[in-house]
């Protein structure tokens, strides 16, 4: 729960995930938001800012006698570095047994919405909440210099609703540690949410900076110019829409290149063209094509090809979309592939009544196929 992601799918910065994983995450957000998994410091571990225990040289001296002075003095701090760090990696287990546990309660209630009392629900969430909380703070008391544990404990803030004192944290932590890029990151999406978007902008470009490997800083930073366009060209003195949309789809490429087999970066670079005008339908014909490479199932693959009908029903490529909407089987998308349809009749008759083809699937949306588009 510790670094953020970006998705053009639900036009948010904070998924993440994954804000946050890197990606594909958690990230967006559903019960929590979403939390990245950072490339850059352990995908999959949703606190990926955590750094290891610093145990060598109390295991080193185990049995070995420690003469007075400065190793002695040495070995003493190694050890009680150890314990803080033990201390801080158990609040961080927690917290994800309790995110855990609350999900798994919501996921519940909602199988038998009628069988719950949804006031103590409630309750039961915020007193299990409430106690992590708890622990943050005691442990932030007696440790405020801890820069992981103000990133942790931010995130936990945010994932429950309190977007500013989230921000509070992360901001004390920029002060202990102005070189750490996850600060930066989470810092960028929370002023990417709420303002201001100078902030923002300032902040994935340090934290990119900083972190010139990890996509997912690179991702945020996209949607960002993306989504906040007349915002981008004030602060970057450009004239022209195009030249800001060349920049998004830059980061965008870049992200992807240091995460070559992500399907939701994938999919987020695609769908990014439907903003573009005027529109560039081969780019986004390839964009597409790409991300259903990446596809790990059917779902994910004829969600594509949803999309491919659209661009090429745009691009005027008529009989390539008919054939694309006549490999689309899966019922989620039955309202959608009829949508695409009657704007596809619409054109082969040569009529302008065609009906707005907004396809609000997406990275994160799944449905099948049989063989590439």
């Amino acid at each position: 729960m510790v670094v953020f992601t970006a998705s053009i799918l639900a036009a948010t910065l904070i998924s993440g995930v994954p804000l946050a994983t890197p990606v594909p995450g958690s990230g967006t957000p559903a019960g929590h938001a979403t939390h990245e998994p950072a490339a850059a410091v352990g995908a999959g571990d949703t606190h990926a800012a955590t750094h290891s225990v610093t145990n060598a040289l109390a295991t080193g001296a185990a049995g070995i006698r420690v003469p007075g002075g400065t190793n002695e003095f040495s070995l003493r701090a190694a050890t009680a570095t150890d314990l803080v760090e033990q201390e801080y990696q158990k609040l961080l287990d927690d917290d994800d047994v309790a995110q855990e546990e609350i999900d798994g309660w919501i996921r519940a209630a909602d199988a038998q919405p009628n069988a719950v009392d949804a006031a103590a629900l409630q309750r039961r969430i915020d007193v299990r909440l409430d106690g992590i909380d708890r622990r943050y703070r005691d442990f932030l008391e007696r440790h405020p210099e801890h820069v992981e544990a103000r990133i942790a404990f931010g995130s936990f803030l945010n994932d429950t609703g309190r977007e500013f004192p989230a921000r509070e944290q992360w901001e004390r932590a920029r002060e202990l540690d102005p070189k750490n890029p996850t600060v930066y990151n989470n810092l960028g999406t929370t002023y990417g949410h709420r303002g201001p978007i100078t902030n923002a902008l300032a902040c994935f470009e340090k934290a990119v900076e900083l972190a010139p490997n990890e996509s997912l800083y690179f991702h945020n930073f996209a949607t960002t110019v993306y989504l906040f366009r007349k915002d981008v060209m004030e602060y970057y003195g450009l004239t022209n829409e195009q030249h800001v949309f060349d920049k998004a789809m830059a980061l965008y490429r870049r992200a992807l290149e240091l995460d070559p087999k992500n399907f939701i970066l994938a999919s987020d670079l695609a769908q990014s063209y439907y903003g573009i005008q005027p529109p560039r339908h081969e780019e986004a014909i390839a964009a597409w094509r790409h991300a259903y490479a990446l596809a790990s199932d059917d779902l994910e693959r004829e969600g594509v090809r949803v999309h491919l009908a659209r661009v090429h029903v745009q691009a005027g490529k008529l009989q390539e979309a008919r054939a694309l909407l006549n490999n689309v089987t899966n019922g989620n998308y039955q309202v959608l592939k009829t949508r695409i349809l009657r704007n596809l009749t619409s054109r082969e008759a040569g009529s302008s009544n065609a009906v707005p083809d907004a396809v609000e699937t997406g990275a994160g949306s799944r449905p099948p196929g049989n063989r590439p588009p």
